[in-house]
């Protein structure tokens, strides 16, 4: 079972019935995203001086597909904390996702997770 946390899945942890107040860690299996064993890549953005805090906004709504809340929390962990993950998927959606956020100028890096 996963749930979604700010628009990345997540798999839920799950208490066990002979040990209350204790959780197990899910099973990763490699190279399996599902179960967030590697396989998924992510799209880094990176801050700078010369585009607006609307213009980011703006291009991670477009490019990620995300709500203007949690574009406004990505802007704001990239303008404060230099950078932040603005998506997790394959590699061709991160790679195409980037080319979108790069038109405008930003520094934008892909890599496997």
């Amino acid at each position: 079972m996963e749930r979604l946390i700010a628009g990345r899945r997540m798999p839920r942890l799950q208490a066990t019935a002979s040990s209350p107040g204790t959780t197990e860690r899910p099973e990763v299996s490699p190279g399996d995203p599902a179960t967030g064993g590697g396989g998924t890549w992510i799209v880094t953005v990176f801050d700078n001086d010369y585009n607006s805090i609307e213009q980011v906004i703006l291009i991670l709504m477009k490019a990620t597909g995300c709500c203007q809340y949690e574009a406004e929390i990505e802007t704001w962990e990239i303008h404060n904390l230099g950078k932040s993950v603005v998506h997790q998927g394959s590699e061709e959606d991160c790679t195409s996702v980037a080319t979108v956020i790069a038109q405008i100028g930003i520094r934008v890096e892909v890599t496997s997770e």
